[in-house]
């Protein structure tokens, strides 16, 4: 193809195709979404209901069927494509820098079904992360039936991401600014590209509003703060950058531990204790159960006491861990957003036992908490912001917002702190090194 078909045709076959991955994308997605919501909700029923079980009996039915999900959804990654692990966040990163290869015509159904299993068993894990990965597949697909070059598949790969994001949360502005801020290093910048991912976002957007509705996922009412409270939220910022650093390590040392007991034992004995004590608490606790959005909008407007918030936020923080280190495909945007809300709510109950705060106070730290975590654990501190204004609809604390999230991001890195995503891209690919070397002919 010629200079002039490059730039012309091939612009508008690129921008075509990049809307309909976009259109596809949006249909998975929100089947996605649909799915895990029906399944999740209705094993429970189904044992309660129509089985009409109750006591040690209703507990140890929701303890196995829990465990045989998350052991399904294991086997189907570590069987067919262990790539699917995880968020797959870190793996598209990887392909866009020639790192890793999307096999999509695995890592579609794998992801799809073992993401549908492992997130309606209950595991504290996100749904945005599966969706990212589908989307980037299905580009690739989409690429691989083009014959594009190398560049043209990596820009697309961002373009699919980004769709998979707009489905997820019904957030495509941000969307587009996480291939912008967190794949900065990977991304092939060009206009070309750039709009392919803009049009993927907005037909995704298009597909999941009809599909779904244009009600914000997390809707929140809140007025505008006084100005006399702003360093209230940068105190926060700072706060949220301190557990976001401890997130991160947290989250790896778990990953190493599991990881060392599935080598000397097996990889499936974790994620069985993990899946029996998820069945439990999705009937005792579901506060500590799932990717916990809604869960966030509940507690957010029920106005909780400090204590009981407190045992959430650490039930929340632990279960997460123990969900993501299964091997399972999961994400981590959701408990990160649900985790947030509450160390927001935490911390303004604590502050209004000492100060007098405004009406609808507690609510705007919850927000703005959301955003502060996501800048200090993913590292792209606007995509924080403008995914919580999505998310939520809370436009009146912008400033707000942006305080917290960007001293949450300046917290990490002033502790050394670095996005999770790339410790866990660098640590897939000194496992994988550390693998080639044990079966090297010595």
């Amino acid at each position: 193809m010629g200079e002039g078909m490059k730039a012309g045709a091939g612009n508008g076959a690129y921008y075509i195709v990049a809307a309909l991955v976009g259109t596809v994308v949006g249909v998975l997605g929100s089947a996605f979404h649909a799915g895990v919501n029906g399944l999740g909700a209705a094993w429970p029923a189904y044992l309660q209901g129509t089985l009409r079980l109750e006591g040690p009996a209703l507990y140890a039915a929701a303890a196995v069927v829990a465990a045989i999900m998350t052991l399904v959804s294991l086997w189907l990654v570590r069987r067919f494509a262990p790539e699917a692990s995880g968020s797959g966040v870190p793996e598209i990163e990887g392909a866009m820098e020639g790192l890793r290869e999307v096999r999509w015509h695995l890592v579609l159904p794998v992801k799809f079904v073992g993401g549908l299993l492992s997130l309606s068993s209950g595991l504290v894990l996100g749904r945005e992360g599966p969706t990212i990965h589908i989307g980037a597949s299905v580009a690739k697909a989409a690429s691989d039936l083009m014959k594009w070059s190398s560049e043209d598949m990596r820009g697309l790969l961002a373009a699919g991401g980004a769709a998979g994001l707009a489905a997820a949360f019904n957030a495509p502005l941000a969307a587009v600014l996480f291939v912008i801020e967190e794949t900065r290093r990977q991304f092939p910048y060009s206009s070309r590209t750039y709009i392919a991912v803009v049009l993927a976002s907005i037909a995704s957007a298009v597909v999941t509003e009809y599909l779904t509705g244009d009600t914000p996922y997390m809707l929140l009412e809140v007025s505008t703060m006084p100005y006399g409270l702003l360093p209230a939220f940068i105190g926060l910022g700072v706060l949220l950058g301190v557990v976001g650093v401890a997130f991160n390590r947290t989250l790896v040392w778990s990953l190493d531990r599991v990881r060392a007991l599935g080598l000397r034992h097996s990889f499936y004995i974790f994620p069985a204790i993990v899946g029996l004590m998820i069945g439990v608490l999705v009937l005792v606790l579901p506060e500590a159960t799932q990717g916990g959005e809604l869960l966030a909008v509940e507690l957010t407007r029920e106005g909780r006491p400090l204590a009981i918030l407190a045992v959430i936020v650490l039930l929340r923080f632990v279960m997460t861990m123990a969900s993501y280190s299964t091997g399972v495909a999961g994400g981590i945007f959701a408990p990160i957003l649900a985790l947030a809300t509450t160390i927001g709510l935490c911390y303004g109950s604590a502050l209004a036992t000492v100060l007098p705060l405004p009406e609808q106070a507690q609510t705007a730290f919850a927000i703005t908490a959301m955003g502060g975590l996501f800048a200090a654990t993913i590292g792209a501190p606007l995509v924080g912001m403008v995914l919580v204004l999505e998310l939520t609809g809370a436009y009146a604390v912008l400033v707000p917002v942006m305080l917290t999230a960007i001293f949450a991001n300046m917290t990490s890195q002033w502790l050394g702190g670095r996005p999770i995503y790339e410790i866990l891209l660098e640590r897939t690919l000194a496992i994988e090194a550390e693998g080639r070397a044990s079966h090297a002919p010595r």
